[in-house]
C-alpha cells in the first residue's frame, strides 16, 4: 500500500491535541464568519476567485464581488491561493505536520486542481442551455455546467496517482481530502440554511426522510456486508468489522473508528481505507451520470441514492454537488428549471446523519468486542462516544442554525444580504471541493488493487456495493424521496 494513503487514513489518529475535526471546524467556523461581515456592509472575503463560463480565457476569472474589480481574476487567484496557504500551513503546523513541505506541495496541488475548475468551466464543456451556447457562440457542449470540472481534477489526480507515482509521493504533504472535504461541509452549512429558509416545510420534510439512513446503513448495510465478509470470504472478526463499516457506513472515518474501537492491527483499518477512496472513485465517476440519465424527474431521490451509495464524505458530498449540476442541466433543457442548492443538500443531510452515528456504533461494536469478543481489562466507556464522533458536524450545525436564525429570526435588512455573505462563503466551499477531488485522485493508484491479499478485499467490496448496497439505496431513496421535488427556480 502507498504511504499517501497510510498519512491520508492515519490522518485523524494525530498525536498533538489537534485533529483534524477541530481544524475543520476551526477553519470552516473563520470563512463563515469573515463572510458574515457582509451583512453589515463590510466586504472581507469579496476577493475570492471566482471561475465564470467562458470560450475567451480572459473571461474566465474574476473576483467574486464587484468592489474588488481593480484586482482582475489573476489577482483575485493569486490573493486566494496566499490566503489558503497562509491559513492552511498554521493548520498543518497546528497538527504537526511539515510546514515548509505542506506549503510548497499546496501551491503545486492548488494550480492543478484550479486548472482542471477552470478547464471544466470551458463552454463546450459546461454551457447548458440552447440560450447560453447561443450566447457563447457554439453549437454544440457536453452540458455538465462548470461543476465539470470536479471530473476533469479528479481525472487530473487519477493520471498522476498512476502514471507519476513520484510526483504523486512528492504531493503527499498537501494530499489531505479529509481536511479540505470537512472544512468544505462546515461551510456548506450556510448555504443549506440559506437554500432551506425559503421553503422550510420542504427542509424539514427532507431532514425526517434522512433519518432512515441511519436505519439502512448501519441495520441492513452493515449486517449484510459483515455476513458477505465473513461466511463468504472466510475473513476474521477483526478484518470483517471494518470491512462493513467502511463499505457500509461511511468509508476511512468509520473504518478507522470501529477498527480502533475493536482494537484491530493499525493495518486493518488503513488497507480497508484505501479500498474505500479507490471505489469512491468508481462511483463518483458513474453514478452521477446514471442520476441524471435515470432520475433527473427524482432530483431529490437521485441526490439522496448518492448519499446512501458513495462511502466517503468528500466523494458523496461532493458526488451530489455533480449530480445536481448535471440533472438540473438535463431538466434546464427540459423546460424545468429548478432552484440549486436542494439535491446537494439532501446528499449533505443524508451524509451527515450517517456520520452522527459513527461515535454510538464505534461504542456499540468496541462493547461487544470487549465484553463478549475479545475479553480483557479494558472496557469500552460511553465516553468513547465523544471521542469517536466526528467534530466537523458541531461546525456545520452551528453554521446552519446561526445562518437560518438570521434568515428567519432577524430584520428584513439582514435576511436580504444573508444570501450574498453566504454566496461568498460558497467560493470557498466549492475550492475545498476542488482539492478534495484532486486529493482523491491523487490517492486512487489503481495498482493496489493488484497487490497481494487485496483483491479479496476488492471482491467483498465488488459483490457488496454493485450487489445490494447501490440498489437497496436506490430502493430506500425512492421509498423516502419519490415525488418530493425541488422548488422552481423564480
Amino acid at each position: 500500500m502507498s504511504e499517501i494513503a497510510v498519512k491520508a487514513a492515519e490522518a485523524p489518529l494525530s498525536k498533538t491535541s489537534v485533529t483534524e475535526d477541530w481544524l475543520a471546524v476551526a477553519i470552516g467556523l473563520l470563512v463563515f464568519a469573515l463572510a458574515l461581515f457582509n451583512v453589515s456592509g463590510i466586504d472581507l472575503l469579496g476577493w475570492a476567485v471566482t471561475t465564470s463560463v467562458y470560450t475567451s480565457l480572459t473571461q474566465a476569472l474574476n473576483p467574486v464581488s464587484k468592489a474588488y474589480a481593480a484586482l482582475g481574476g489573476g489577482g483575485a487567484l493569486l490573493a486566494t491561493w496566499l490566503s489558503l496557504v497562509v491559513v492552511l500551513s498554521l493548520g498543518v503546523a497546528a497538527l504537526g505536520g511539515n510546514v515548509r513541505r505542506f506549503a510548497v506541495s499546496f501551491t503545486v496541488v492548488f494550480a492543478i486542481a484550479y486548472a482542471s475548475w477552470i478547464a471544466g468551466s470551458y463552454a463546450y464543456l459546461a454551457a447548458v442551455t440552447p440560450a447560453e451556447q447561443q450566447k457563447f457562440g457554439i453549437a454544440w457542449s457536453l452540458k455538465l455546467t462548470n461543476e465539470g470540472g470536479f471530473i476533469v481534477a479528479l481525472l487530473a489526480g487519477i493520471v498522476i496517482a498512476n502514471f507519476f507515482p513520484r510526483f504523486a509521493e512528492w504531493l503527499k504533504e498537501a494530499i489531505r481530502p479529509e481536511l479540505y472535504i470537512k472544512i468544505a461541509i462546515v461551510i456548506l452549512g450556510a448555504t443549506v440554511a440559506v437554500t432551506a429558509a425559503g421553503r422550510l416545510n420542504l427542509a424539514s420534510s427532507i431532514l425526517l426522510r434522512g433519518v432512515a439512513a441511519i436505519i439502512e446503513a448501519y441495520l441492513i448495510y452493515w449486517a449484510v456486508v459483515y455476513f458477505v465478509a465473513r461466511k463468504w470470504f472466510g475473513f476474521s472478526r477483526e478484518w470483517s468489522v471494518p470491512l462493513a463499516s467502511g463499505i457500509s457506513i461511511c468509508g476511512v472515518a468509520a473504518a478507522i473508528a470501529t477498527g480502533g474501537a475493536i482494537r484491530a492491527r493499525p493495518a486493518v483499518p488503513v488497507l480497508v481505507s484505501s479500498l474505500v477512496v479507490v471505489f469512491a472513485v468508481v462511483e463518483v465517476l458513474i453514478l452521477p451520470f446514471l442520476a441524471q440519465t435515470f432520475l433527473w424527474q427524482e432530483p431529490l431521490v437521485a441526490g439522496a441514492w448518492i448519499g446512501l451509495a458513495v462511502k466517503t464524505d468528500g466523494a458523496a458530498v461532493a458526488g451530489g454537488g455533480i449530480t445536481e449540476a448535471l440533472i438540473n442541466a438535463k431538466a434546464a433543457a427540459e423546460g424545468v428549471h429548478y432552484q440549486s442548492g436542494w439535491i446537494l443538500a439532501t446528499t449533505a443531510t443524508v451524509k451527515v446523519f450517517i456520520d452522527i452515528f459513527i461515535g454510538i456504533w464505534a461504542f456499540v461494536l468496541g462493547y461487544i468486542w470487549t465484553n463478549h469478543i475479545d475479553k480483557g481489562p479494558d472496557k469500552a466507556k460511553a465516553s468513547e462516544i465523544w471521542q469517536r464522533f466526528p467534530k466537523f458536524i458541531l461546525g456545520f450545525v452551528v453554521v446552519f442554525a446561526l445562518s437560518l436564525w438570521l434568515a428567519l429570526g432577524t430584520t428584513p435588512t439582514i435576511a436580504k444580504a444573508l444570501p450574498a455573505a453566504a454566496g461568498e462563503a460558497n467560493v470557498f466551499r466549492v475550492i475545498f471541493f476542488i482539492l478534495t477531488f484532486f486529493s482523491i485522485g491523487v490517492l486512487s493508484d489503481f495498482r493496489k488493487l493488484w497487490q497481494q491479499g487485496f483483491a479479496k478485499l476488492a471482491a467483498v467490496y465488488v459483490i457488496s456495493l454493485f450487489g445490494f448496497v447501490i440498489w437497496v439505496g436506490l430502493l430506500i431513496s425512492w421509498l423516502f424521496f419519490s415525488g418530493v421535488k425541488p422548488p422552481l427556480a423564480s
